[in-house]
C-alpha cells in the first residue's frame, strides 16, 4: 500500500434554489489490507450521512475516487474556497 492520501471536499452552493450541500470522500486503509473509500455527503452545517466501500487494493479504490470526483465536478461540485 502507498503512502498517497486520496481526499476531496466539494461544495454545491445555489441562492436562489436554497441549496448548500457538501460531499466529501477519502482513500484509507482497512483492518484487512486492503483499502476503503469512506464518502460523506450532506447539506452545510449538518453531520450528512456516510458510506464506505471495501476494495481488495487501493488501485481498484483510486480508480473509483477519479470516477466520482469526475462526476461530481460535472454536476457543478467545486472545491471549497478558502
Amino acid at each position: 500500500m502507498t503512502q498517497l492520501w486520496f481526499r476531496l471536499y466539494v461544495q454545491r452552493i445555489d441562492t436562489t434554489r436554497n441549496m448548500a450541500r457538501f460531499y466529501a470522500m477519502s482513500i484509507e486503509p482497512d483492518l484487512f489490507g486492503g483499502s476503503a473509500l469512506v464518502r460523506r455527503w450532506g447539506r452545510i452545517g449538518t453531520r450528512g450521512r456516510e458510506r464506505v466501500d471495501l476494495f481488495k487494493d487501493e488501485r481498484q479504490a483510486i480508480g473509483h475516487f477519479l470516477f466520482l470526483a469526475r462526476q461530481k465536478r460535472g454536476r457543478g461540485n467545486r472545491p471549497q474556497s478558502s
